[in-house]
Order: structure tokens, then sequence, then C-alpha cells
């Protein structure tokens, strides 16, 4: 049987953003993923990562397993029964921990076609499961109980790109980018303050231009839950069009180098020499908790904003969710990502960017998908009752 168990070290435990986790569980929960019966999972990675007064696991398969869930006490411990699944060989022990909820973890094969993780806990007041597709993961975050002064009204940064001597890309018939990008920046500023009740900052409120990196310092300052970069895109082809939103990563995906190139002002071949000047950040552990959840950010976003558009105004294409490295996002500290609002090198988008009802609705769309990502956070329930009857999504 391979099994191993891990301790807790005993650095000081760091501090972070105060937050808080859903008051309420029930003890024993099923979940269930699209793997179908027959298929054998394999273990294939596990990390571990403390922010603030969150913990959280992440195990990596090559597919998507059927899990269950269940919840002990006297010791505190949570443990998953992974089904259909075997321990990769190649699952290396968690090194490098830090201080945390976490006691030890223990994984073993249960039996011939169960892996058992053990979560044992100082103390658990509260935990939620999620699954993400892209590698196929599971993602277990534990939390302490409530602080009384934890922030309840959500802080959301909206980034106009461009700006000032940098009009960003124009359109055939002169449309700028930077003109697009306040006008929709601050409907959507109006929008989550005035219907979802939320805290929002702009990085530029005028025709001014910012670096990229003093962009995303605004957000750190305000110690932002999230990050949102509005953008155009642009094409040599004049016939590419639709919306599509980007998380940063590497991608080996010309097209996306090639748009996060043109954001960030330089050569898509200095664009691919990238890489491994910021291999290190997006490798860290951090980067990757901020990832993942900058991925359902994204596909908040990008759902809603299609959705949305595509009632009003036909022929609107779905790019999906993407990932670039694009600088304005490297030195977020929280979820962020960047949507590309239709093609300004497209005549007929041009026509539609320079339509300020369609700005409004664009902007509409972002506003629903970015609430839709904050009520599926741990703490929505006491927002949802702060706000009393909720606004329609």
């Amino acid at each position: 049987m391979f099994e191993w168990m891990l301790k807790m070290s005993k650095q000081p435990f760091r501090t972070g953003i105060l937050t808080g986790i859903l008051l309420l569980l029930t003890c024993i929960v099923s979940f269930h993923s699209p793997a179908s019966a027959g298929n054998i999972a394999e273990v294939r990675d596990i990390r571990f990562n403390v922010n603030g007064t969150n913990t959280r696991i992440v195990l990596e398969f090559n597919r998507l397993p059927v899990y269950s869930a269940h919840r002990l006490k006297d010791p505190d411990r949570i443990y998953f029964d992974l089904k259909n699944v075997k321990l990769s060989p190649q699952t290396i022990p968690l090194k490098n921990l830090q201080k945390g909820l976490l006691k030890k973890i223990r994984i073993a094969q249960f039996n011939s076609d169960t892996v058992r993780i053990v979560l044992e806990l100082k103390k658990l007041n509260d935990y939620r499961t999620f699954t993400l597709k892209s590698p196929p993961r599971l993602v277990i975050d534990i939390g302490q109980e409530r602080n009384p002064f934890y922030r309840e009204r959500k802080i959301v940064v909206i980034d106009a790109g461009h700006g000032g001597h940098d009009p960003g890309a124009t359109g055939p018939k002169g449309l700028k980018e930077k003109d697009v990008t306040l006008d929709t920046a601050r409907k959507l500023k109006k929008i989550l303050q005035e219907r979802y009740n939320l805290e929002v900052y702009l990085t530029r409120n005028s025709d001014i231009y910012i670096g990229l990196g003093e962009r995303t310092a605004v957000a750190n300052k305000k110690k932002a839950d999230l990050f949102v970069s509005i953008h155009t895109n642009a094409s040599l082809k004049r016939r590419a069009g639709g919306v599509e939103t980007y998380l940063l990563n590497w991608t080996n995906d010309t097209e996306a180098m090639r748009v996060a190139a043109r954001e960030n002002a330089i050569s898509l071949e200095k664009m691919k020499r990238a890489r491994s000047e910021l291999g290190t950040i997006l490798a860290s552990l951090e980067r990757e908790t901020k990832r993942d959840e900058s991925l359902r950010l994204a596909h908040f976003v990008q759902d809603s904003l299609f959705k949305r558009l595509t009632r009003g105004y036909r022929g609107i294409g779905n790019l999906g969710v993407k990932q670039a490295l694009f600088y304005v996002l490297v030195d977020a500290e929280m979820p962020s990502v960047l949507v590309e609002v239709a093609f300004i090198s497209n005549p007929r988008e041009e026509r539609l960017l320079g339509n300020r009802k369609f700005r409004k609705t664009a902007a509409e769309a972002i506003a629903s998908g970015i609430y839709r990502y904050i009520l599926s956070l741990p703490d929505a329930p006491k927002l949802a009752m702060k706000q009393g009857n909720l606004p329609q999504l």
C-alpha cells in the first residue's frame, strides 16, 4: 500500500486578507464528475497553499473522477474517497509546507479502485470543493471560523485599457480602443456600484496614460478582491470578430500570443521569449491558487458576455476563455482577467463598439458575470442577506 504522512512546519502563520467561508455545509456531500464508469483516473500531483485564513489543497488527475466527501469530528478531519482512481508512481509528496489549519495529510490506495485522502485539521468550521477541467483538478478549500471583522462588501478594480499617448487599436473609421474601454469601464463601475452594491475603483477615469505595472498596483493597494481589464480586440483579418476573455498563463497558441503581444506593446518574437522571464512567477503555488480562481472568473464573465450580447446583436462570435502572458495581469494579487469586447478592426463590430447602447449592454453583461462569480464564493449567502433581494442577473 502506497501511503505517506505529512506534518506541518512550525513557521509563523502569515497574515493575509481576512476571508470568510460558508456558515453551513452538510456532514456528508456527494459530488459527481464527467468521468464515465470504468475509466481509471490517476492522481498525478497534489499541491498545498495557505492564503490568509484559508488553506487550499489541489489534486491533479489525468481525468476527473467521481468522488465523495465526508466530514468527521473528535478529532476534526475530512476524508475524500476518489472512485475508479489509482495513485500514480509519479505522485510527489508535498514539501515546504506552511503552518495553517492542517495537522497532516494521508493519502493511500484504500482498495483496488478507490484512493482515500484524509485531511486532519486543528479546527474545522467550513470547507468547499470544486473541480476544474484543464488540467483536471479537484480543489479543496478549508477555512477557519468567520472573523467578525470580515469585509462583506467586495472590492473590484476595473482597468480601462490604454489611454493618453497610447490609443490602443484603431478601427477602420478611426474609433480608438482607449475611448471605448474608458466609457465601458465607467458604465461597468456604475452598474457594479448601484445594482450589485460593490465597492469599485477605476485605474483611470480620464484620457491619461498609466503603465501596465501601475494598473495592478492600484488593485493591490486597494486590496481588491477582483481585477478586470477591459480591451477591444484587433486583427489583420478584417472579418475576425467575437468576444473572448483571458487569464494569465503561458500558451503555445500563436493567436493568443499575438493578442497579448499587441496589448503588451511588444513584438510577437519578444512575447515568445517572455516565457523564460515569467516562468518562475507562473510556477509558484501562490500563482496557481490565483490562476484557479481567475479561470472560474473568466468563464463566468465570458459566458455572460456572449449570451447577453447575442440576445440583441446577431453574429457575435464566442471565442471562449483563453490564456496568455498579459503583463497587466502579472502582479495582480487577486483573481484577474482581461476581457476583449469585440474586434475594433472589424467594420461591423467597430460600429457596434461606437454605439453607447452596445457598450452599456457589454458593461451589464460583464457586471453580471462578475457578480455570478462573487455569488459562487464561500461567503455568498452572507453577501446575499446583506443585499436583501438579489438583483436580476
